[in-house]
Parts: structure tokens; sequence; C-alpha cells
């Protein structure tokens, strides 16, 4: 098996943790089978705003452990080991929200979720920092397009069978739905955890965890010396900036998209299946539609592209009626979401290609500006429904990170073979 193809199989794995966890079935689930209304002391909140708060945390710790770990794996080259270890992790803790069934629960559930959130984020910043390894640079926007097409194909698989067993349980001799959708959880960390061993076996590196002392501090001079080009790397920075704002838009669609549609919308959880199904469907499609567009007319074009789409979106998402009207409009995110993802990714590769030795380093800065995004984000989708009292509200305001993203976007030089190399040789 090729390396490129070993590779893409991790996107194959853990993308069942995004599509069954973070869109389609727990927040469905964690709504219905928690109160309305939660009291925290005298602190009212809705289920709701606390599901996104607890997104919010999660990606508030990776955010602070990414950089540290991400240094310490280029001094030690222990970015295999890493990434084997965040997936543990996250698996795990999917396999842990079987026993997440109700209010008496709750706390077990939301540390579950936690640290499944955690394991998936966590493990990103290592698997992506092999693109630029791993293939050239000619060939990173297909190579990319191609995990993520595997990550949507994959995990639209594990969902059908998912959909399968919640639809009719009495299939698989089980009770009832419910415990078909523990099930499903638990299906998800196991999915997730032995198909990641194919590109485990065929990526570069050790599986040994080297941790001593010198590596802790020559990882923290990787991070430092990372630090120090990007503050000569204009373009670089200006493209990390913009990556900050849109993906805050972007990311807190995607995980509360959901959430959304079965409050605003009213849709039943098997609605809500197929709504993820069709845009998982799709992205497939605006991945590699994208990634053409992209050798047309180049990269910088073709994200500016789908920034206007994603703020037609928020546009659109605020006076929504029907549920038809909802499909449509979620055939439209699935379209720019692979596209939007797969991108930045390659663009972000294409930009650090040259530095051999620290694309770990490079990518816990893409990684924890991708947080940080989620976390405002997120925080804010709450926040703006606790005191508006309407996720529409939630999702017009989001619209202010799509066109800060244009704005920031338009300001970056993105010709990769006639000004990146001689800055970069500068250096």
């Amino acid at each position: 098996m090729k390396v490129t193809t070993a590779w893409t199989f991790y996107d194959w794995a853990n993308s069942a943790f995004a599509l069954v966890i973070t869109a389609a079935i727990f927040p469905s689930y964690f709504l219905r089978s928690t109160d309305e209304i939660l009291y925290f002391g005298n602190v009212a909140i809705s289920n709701s705003s606390l599901y996104a708060y607890i997104i919010a945390l999660a990606y508030a710790i990776v955010t602070v452990a990414s950089p540290l770990l991400s240094g310490f794996s280029d001094s030690a080259n222990n970015k295999k080991v890493m990434l084997f270890l965040f997936c543990l992790v996250g698996s795990l803790s999917c396999m842990g929200l079987y026993f997440f069934d109700g209010m008496q629960h709750l706390l077990l559930g939301c540390v579950f979720f936690i640290f499944g959130l955690i394991g998936f984020q966590g493990s990103l910043v290592f698997y992506n920092a092999y693109l630029p390894e791993i293939t050239t640079e000619d060939k990173f926007d297909r190579v990319s397009a191609n995990g993520f097409s595997m990550g949507y194909f994959g995990s639209v698989i594990l969902l059908i069978v998912n959909l399968m067993m919640i639809s009719n349980p009495e299939w698989f001799h089980l009770p009832d739905a419910k415990i078909a959708v523990r099930i499903s959880f638990f299906m998800v960390g196991l999915w997730w955890l032995l198909f990641s061993l194919i590109p485990l076996s065929y990526l570069p590196g050790s599986m040994k965890l080297s941790i001593n002392t010198d590596n802790i501090t020559k990882g923290i001079w990787i991070l430092k010396d990372v630090w120090y080009k990007l503050k000569k790397l204009h373009d670089v920075r200006r493209f990390l900036f913009a990556f900050f704002a849109y993906s805050a838009g972007v990311q807190t669609v995607m995980l509360l998209a959901a959430a959304f549609a079965q409050k605003q919308m009213n849709f039943a959880t098997s609605e809500l299946i197929i709504l993820i199904l069709l845009i998982q469907l799709v992205a497939i499609v605006g991945a590699y539609l994208f990634s053409m567009l992209s050798r047309l007319r180049g990269n910088k074009f073709s994200i500016m592209t789908m920034l206007f789409i994603w703020l037609f979106i928020c546009i659109i998402g605020y006076i929504v009626q029907t549920k038809i009207q909802f499909y449509i409009l979620a055939g439209v995110v699935g379209m720019v979401m692979g596209g939007i993802q797969s991108l930045s990714r390659s663009t972000y590769s294409k930009l650090i290609y040259r530095y051999k030795g620290e694309h770990t380093s490079f990518f816990s800065f893409y990684d924890v500006l991708e947080k940080l995004s989620v976390i405002i984000g997120t925080f804010s989708f709450g926040f703006i429904e606790q005191i508006t009292g309407g996720m529409r509200n939630s999702i017009f305001a989001l619209g202010i990170f799509f066109v800060l993203g244009i704005i920031l976007l338009n300001r970056t030089k993105l010709d990769f073979k006639s000004t990146l190399l001689p800055v970069i040789d500068e250096l």
C-alpha cells in the first residue's frame, strides 16, 4: 500500500467521530436525554448552550497542550506515537459514552465527550503534519482532498449501519432505539481504533515514546524558532489570521448544525441522520470540485469563493423556515465544507513545505488557531443564544467571522511559485 493511501485511512478512521459523535447522533441524543434548562447553583442555562460550552472547554485544553506537544514531537521524532496516543484517548472515550444514559450520568457523559474531542482534535496536528512529508508540493491539494473524501465516505458507511440499528433495533436483537444509540457510540470508538492501525503501520517514524529533558528543551526551542520564522513570513502569518477568522464560522456551523436543525427546525433523529448523510456525500464532491478550481484559478480564488458562499449560508440560515429549504441549505453547506477543509490544509502545507523537521511545530500554530476559533465560535453561538433566546441570531452573527476572513485573505499573497521560496531562503 502506498504511504499516501495509508495516510488517508486516518481520515477514514477518525471521521466517524466527527460525523456520528459531533454531528449526527450524539448532539440529538444529548439534547433529548437532558433537561432543556439545567441549573448549576443559581445559574440556569439551556442544554444546547451547555453543549456549546463543553465543546469550547475541550478545545481550550487542546489549544494549551498542542504547541508544547508538537515541539516535543519534532525534537524527538515522536509524531507517530503521539498520533496513536491521542487516537487511543479519543477512541476509548467514545466507547465510554455507552454508559451515558441520561441526567443521572450527565457528568460522566460530559467528561467522555470532552476527552473524545481532545483525542480527536489533538491527533489532527500530528496527522496533518505528515502531509508535507509524504508527497510533493504539486500533489498537496489532491492528496488532502483524497483524505477528506475517504473520511466522508468511510464515516457514511458506519452512520448507515448506525441508522439501521436505531431505526430497527429488533433486527439486531436490541430492546430499544436508545440502547442502539449508545452502542453506536461504542462502535465509533472501535472503528476509529481499528482503522487507525493502517496508517500507523505505514507512516514513517517510530512507535517508541522517547521522553527526556533534552527532547523537551529542544522542543521548546523548535517552537520558538517556528514562532520567529512566522513573524518574518508575512503571508504565512496573514493566511493563519484569515484561517482563524473563517474557521470560527466553519467549525461552529459543523459542530452545531444538528442542534440547530433539531431545536429550531424540529428535525427528528432519523431526519437529522439523513440530513448529515446528505452533507457528507455532497462534501466528497465539494472537496474535489474546489481542488480542481484551485488548479485552474489558484488556492486563493477557490477559498475566497467558498467564503462568500459561507456568508450566504449564514444569511439564509437566519430566515430559512421549512425542512425542504433546510435540506437544500445543508447541501450547500456540504459542498463548501469539503472544499474549505481540504484546501486550507493543503494551502498551509504549501506555505511551510520547505521547513523539514519542523512541520509538526508549524502545524501546531495552524491547529491552535483552529481550536481558538472553535472556542470563540461555539462560545459566541451559545452566549448569543442565551442572551437573545434564539439560535437563529447566533447563526446570523457567525457571518461576521466570514467577512473578516474575506478581508484578511484578500490581503494575503499565495503565489507559491514566484514569491514563497525566495522569502524562505532569506531566513
